[in-house]
């Protein structure tokens, strides 16, 4: 039986009973325990931990859960399988990164362990998070943004054991990407849907101060209003935003559709008649709102589904996921 003693902090916002339970991963994902290793009995961990004997039960019982230990009657617990521990660095949690979330643990085998960070684009933020966790993990699932700092931070990582999803932006060509165009996709997106943005005197594409959403949109936006003899405007002074009836609007935030669906209602204006919509990253109420807003976006889905196939089988992968425009009433 194993000599290892987990301890609890009294004034973590963690449960007591999860703390037991992410101690136990760790262990074996460190390979302080290893399958077969017998866990410390309920009355050890109980009087070490001065735990009560339900919290010990609990974390046991969700250890069982997930297929990492089994119970042998009049014997204990013991380690049935290793666990691999995942880092996952998003930006921030939105409802379209809930998607990606919720696929890639779908698709994960139950003996992955994901512990969740947030970078909220902050570069001193993220740094410090990956120097942290750098040797505590088998594999790391990085969102990058644009910052010139961000190469040198994500090589301290293994090639091997890193995977840059949604952007590929400062990955090195030796690094496992499952990514997206933001530049000609959005370009062959349009062309597709040319004759319904004939229909509209103007459009604009609305980038607003505080998105960091990749400006290669922006540029091939332009290319394509340009290529086609298209009158476009790009605003980027959340002042300037004003919707005008017979014009087609761009928008890459949501916060900003918020904003056009609140102009339409101050001017009466219905998207898809009066004024037209075409908003960025699908998420599940936009086909329900307005009887439906027209988005271009990549498949979340997918892409959490290629990234957990990263992690299960630790092949190197390099993958462009699709980007469609689903055509709803808004255009």
């Amino acid at each position: 039986m194993t000599r290892l003693k987990f301890k609890i902090d009294n004034n973590s916002n963690t449960l007591k009973f999860q703390q037991l339970v992410d101690a136990i991963v760790n262990a074996i994902s460190q390979n302080q325990l290893k399958e077969g290793d017998m866990l410390p009995s309920v009355n050890q961990i109980m009087k070490e931990a001065n735990l009560s004997r339900d919290t010990v039960f609990k974390a046991y019982a969700e250890l069982k859960k997930r297929d990492v230990v089994e119970s042998v009657p009049n014997r204990g617990y013991f380690v049935t399988r290793k666990i691999i521990k995942v880092f996952l660095f998003l930006d921030t949690f939105k409802a379209y990164k809930e998607v990606l979330y919720g696929s890639f643990l779908k698709h994960l085998p139950q003996n992955i362990s994901v512990d969740l960070h947030f970078h909220h684009y902050n570069i001193h933020l993220f740094e410090k998070i990956i120097l942290e966790s750098l040797g505590k993990y088998s594999k790391y699932i990085i969102m990058n943004f644009d910052h010139p700092k961000i190469g040198g931070i994500i090589r301290k990582i293994s090639a091997d054991q890193l995977l840059v999803i949604d952007w590929k932006i400062h990955a090195s060509p030796n690094h496992s990407a499952v990514f997206q165009n933001f530049g000609q996709s959005v370009y062959d997106c349009l062309g597709a849907n040319l004759d319904k943005i004939r229909q509209y005197k103007k459009f604009t594409f609305f980038y607003p101060p505080f998105t960091y959403h990749p400006k290669d949109a922006v540029e091939y936006f332009g290319i394509f209003c340009n290529d086609h003899k298209i009158k476009h405007a790009v605003i980027f002074d959340e002042e300037k935003f004003r919707i005008e009836k017979g014009e087609l609007y761009f928008l890459v935030s949501d916060r900003t559709l918020a904003r056009f669906l609140d102009q339409c209602a101050e001017k009466g204006f219905e998207p898809g008649r009066e004024v037209g919509v075409i908003s960025y990253n699908e998420t599940p109420m936009k086909k329900y709102v307005k009887n439906g807003i027209t988005v271009i976006s990549t498949d979340f889905e997918l892409m959490g589904q290629k990234a957990a196939e990263f992690v299960a089988t630790g092949k190197p992968v390099t993958f462009e996921v699709p980007t469609t425009l689903k055509l709803r009433s808004s255009l």
